[in-house]
């Protein structure tokens, strides 16, 4: 118990202390880089609330599904071990026949066109 006591009690006198080295160390004067709301060097142009298009949320969404579909069809090679591999492949199929039939679907609509 006594080891218990002294290692709570070095924990606690060094978390306060690193507390207050933190709070009283830095700068209490900040230059103007510091208050500007970009440190990279270069002055702000224009609002930086310009909304975001919606062809790069469609195409994000696409991406994700991809991916979705890459993580499903991962297990695939090990089916062969399962008792019927044939519906497993089956499945796996019917899941990239419907992603492909959505993708074609996609691109004549134009939607994975970026530029109007």
């Amino acid at each position: 118990m006594n080891l218990l006591t002294a290692m709570l009690s070095v924990t606690t006198v060094l978390s306060a202390l690193l507390m207050f080295i933190s709070f009283w160390l830095p700068q209490l004067s900040p230059d103007y880089e510091k208050l500007s709301p970009y440190e990279c060097g270069f002055d702000p142009v224009g609002s930086a609330r310009l909304p975001f298009s919606m062809r790069f949320f469609l195409v994000a969404i696409l991406f994700l599904l991809f991916d979705l579909e890459i993580a499903l069809l991962l297990p695939l090679p090990w089916c062969v071990q399962l008792p019927s591999p044939l519906a497993t492949f089956t499945w796996a199929t019917l899941i990239l026949v419907l992603l492909t039939v959505g993708l074609v679907y996609e691109w004549l609509q134009g939607g994975l066109e970026w530029a109007e």
